[in-house]
Formats: structure tokens, C-alpha cells, sequence
């Protein structure tokens, strides 16, 4: 069994008014020094694949085709062998 740990952030370009809501309620609780926040998902996904490249490519479709909207957002995850196979 194998572990896709995945993180989705939206693009550079597009702007991000939640992680400027956050920046600014913590620069509001004194903490001035922080500049910018991106905000993102994570996502945890287990898979049955039969070896780490299987994994991969199942990663990979699974971000391309749901878990981001490619217009709006990138993707990048790591796949971890888990107890049980691979």
C-alpha cells in the first residue's frame, strides 16, 4: 500500500484573499513580521498499487482530473510505501 501526500496551492498569479485574511489577523495579534501567506490543501490519499511508479502515475491522474483545478492551481505530492505491499 502506498500513501499520496498532496499539496494544492493556487498559481502564482491568481490572487489569494484568504491567506490575505489570515495575514492580516496575525499581523492584528502583533506579529508584523509576517509578509505574505499562500493559503492550500493537503490531501492524504492511500492506494492499493502494485509499486511506486503505479502510485505515481495514480497521483498524478487523480490531481489532473479532480483534486486541482489546473486553470487555477498547481500540485505536487510524494508517495510513501506503507506496511502491506509495495
Amino acid at each position: 500500500m502506498f500513501v499520496a501526500k498532496i499539496i494544492v496551492t493556487l498559481r502564482k498569479s491568481i490572487l489569494d484573499p484568504q491567506g490575505k485574511a489570515v495575514r492580516h489577523a496575525l499581523e492584528s495579534l502583533s506579529m508584523s513580521e509576517i509578509r505574505d501567506i499562500r493559503m492550500g490543501r493537503f490531501i492524504e490519499m492511500k492506494m492499493d498499487a502494485p509499486d511506486e511508479i503505479t502510485a505515481r502515475k495514480l497521483a498524478d491522474e487523480a490531481c489532473r482530473k479532480l483534486l486541482a483545478n489546473p486553470v487555477m492551481e498547481d500540485y505536487s505530492f510524494m508517495i510513501e510505501s506503507v506496511g502491506g505491499g509495495g
